[in-house]
């Protein structure tokens, strides 16, 4: 089983399997559903995006001026290439210096990021959201999430995510204890068409 997990993990590093893989679970209809009930972008917002991945998520987002981070090269030319003139797109590590001349933002977005981070480094990641908030801003992030209620199903999935740092609900809300005026955590089991469950935290600065 670990040389199957460890197959899968290395075959969704190639970014036309990991847009496939994420269309055959769902996943086009999960980022709708989680713009539309807790991002709710509004146009003309400055948007950064931690771990972007492919930008996908620009799909469902309006005109905003959308700033992406990734440590995967791949990843960020299939951005580039799917998404050009619609945003910046960076393959590199987020750090202190990153965003010089480029924050504040009005929106801060890290989906399936906190989940491959131990605590420290999630909390350290979530001080640069921070930091990269405008006054009025907000951090949303989306992660898989252990829950009492979950199918033996979804909690096996989950084990075998390649993230190895999932959390309950309140286990992500205690990495932003502190960091934010505001935080919200919400438990969704309904966003993919196979057993799972998200947590989708909403922090306002």
């Amino acid at each position: 089983m670990a040389q199957v997990t460890s197959g899968l993990r290395a075959v969704l590093s190639v970014p036309a399997v990991y847009d496939l893989f994420e269309n055959v679970v769902g996943a086009a209809r999960c980022r709708s559903t989680f713009v539309h009930d807790f991002v709710r972008p509004v146009a003309g917002e400055r948007v950064l995006d931690v771990g972007c991945g492919t930008a996908a998520i620009l799909a469902c987002l309006p005109d905003v001026d959308y700033c992406g981070y990734d440590i995967s090269e791949a990843y960020i030319d299939k951005a580039r290439m799917r998404f050009a003139g619609r945003g910046r797109f960076f393959a590199a590590l987020l750090s202190d210096h990153s965003l010089d001349g480029e924050r504040p933002f009005d929106l801060v977005l890290a989906i399936g990021l906190l989940h491959h981070l131990d605590d420290t480094e999630a909390t350290r990641l979530l001080g640069l959201c921070r930091a990269a908030l405008a006054r009025q801003g907000r951090l949303v992030t989306l992660d898989p999430c252990y829950d009492r209620s979950q199918s033996p199903v979804a909690r096996w999935i989950i084990a075998h995510d390649r993230g190895q740092n999932v959390r309950d609900a309140d286990g992500y809300g205690r990495l932003a204890a502190g960091l934010f005026a505001r935080i919200a955590v919400h438990r969704r089991g309904d966003l993919l068409r196979i057993p799972y469950t998200h947590a989708i935290m909403v922090c306002q600065a």
